[in-house]
């Protein structure tokens, strides 16, 4: 008779972990105190994801940072060039040359992935990889 109770008692505790596991995951979905409800339509939906991208759409989020030696007796990569860009390839590029008795520190301004002004190799690699 004990050999009865044992598998119904097992999914008893089977059937109790599962309903803990489901509320606790229901209870994350619900907004809480302050958090306004999700929309409940597809609509809803990608209108928000378009709103988000129209404002996100100037953002500098294509950046690489090239390191260098300028000179030949300085050594420790202490030049770099960095490269702020946007999704239409429109940001600027900034480049610090370190010799042994100075730095110099330069800003051009890119257009659509490229620049009128002439940019050194390194800047080139720097809008290179932020493009990808």
């Amino acid at each position: 008779m004990l050999f009865a109770v044992i598998p119904a008692l097992v999914l008893a505790v089977v059937a109790v972990v599962f309903s803990v596991v489901a509320m606790r995951r229901t209870a994350s979905l619900r907004p809480r105190s302050g958090q306004a409800p999700l929309p409940e339509d597809m609509v809803g939906l990608r209108r928000e994801v378009a709103a988000l991208q129209a404002a996100t759409q100037g953002a500098l989020r294509h950046l690489a940072v090239v390191r260098y030696d300028a000179f030949g007796d300085v050594g420790g990569h202490l030049s770099w060039s960095v490269a702020l860009l946007d999704d239409a390839g429109d940001g600027v590029v900034l480049t610090s040359i370190h010799g042994r008795s100075e730095a110099r520190t330069y800003a051009k301004s890119i257009a659509s992935w490229s620049s009128e002004q002439q940019l050194s190799p390194e800047e080139e690699e720097a809008v290179a990889h932020a493009r990808g």
